[in-house]
């Protein structure tokens, strides 16, 4: 991954939203750091926009979607995540607008985070690999959320269902980013983060023939050996990182 050294992500934050689209969209990498991070005493939360039932070829939405739910609860708490909510959008089709951002914004608020983590909300993973529309549809959505969260006057109905307006997130970390310019050092939660990622197991099986766990562990070295060269040698969850 050639580019600028990385920076440390900051540290001086307690809490945490991770929003994304799917469920395994935390697992592909960015969840060694954050065992990391609940090391550290922080908090994170997981939110996701559907329960991946379109993910599976071989099994139709109905019986996905409560299989990769309950897996991507197995799968926060390997890594210490205890709350995992599904927002109900639908799968493959989720669409960027004011449905999405008010569901975001509701949750931004009602949990209230100092750092708010998504993944890669750009048209690619970096050179010609094209990005899903799920994903750029919840990244995106996601950076609006954060302010639309702090404004009163967006959503006013979220205050009155007693959600209060949260102005508080000071950082917004892009997992995944074809632009990254921080990172953290995954070797402490990496053996976590493989736990978490064979916890999608049903959708592993689908996905490769490879033996799950060394497919999984495979993969994650892989990926934060990717960015180490920037990190000082040292392998690393990798993230764009936003600040207000």
């Amino acid at each position: 991954m050639p580019g600028p050294q990385l920076q440390e992500m900051p540290t001086d934050w307690r809490r945490a939203l991770a929003v994304v689209a799917h469920p395994d969209d935390l697992e592909y990498g960015a969840s060694a750091a954050v065992a990391t991070w609940l090391d550290g005493g922080r908090a994170c939360v997981y939110v996701l926009a559907t329960r991946g039932e379109a993910g599976i070829g071989t099994l139709p939405p109905a019986e996905a979607g409560p299989l990769r739910e309950r897996e991507q609860r197995e799968s926060a708490a390997a890594v210490g995540v205890r709350t995992v909510e599904f927002l109900g959008h639908r799968d493959g089709v989720v669409a960027y607008g004011t449905a999405l951002r008010r569901d975001i914004a509701a949750a931004v608020r009602r949990h209230r985070p100092e750092l708010l983590l998504t993944l890669n909300h750009r048209d690619t993973w970096g050179g010609t690999a094209l990005n899903t529309p799920d994903h750029r549809a919840v990244g995106r959505a996601a950076l609006d959320a954060v302010a639309d969260a702090g404004n009163r006057w967006i959503f006013p109905e979220l205050a009155e269902e007693g959600l209060e307006p949260w102005d508080g997130v000071r950082y917004v970390a892009v997992a995944a980013s074809p632009r990254p310019t921080h990172a953290v050092d995954a070797r402490p939660g990496l053996d976590r983060a493989v736990a978490s990622l064979l916890c999608h197991r049903t959708y592993i099986e689908a996905l490769t023939d490879e033996e799950p766990e060394r497919y999984c562990r495979g993969f994650l070295e892989g990926a934060v050996a990717a960015a180490a060269g920037r990190f000082g040698g040292r392998p690393c969850v990798a993230f764009e990182l936003f600040t207000r």
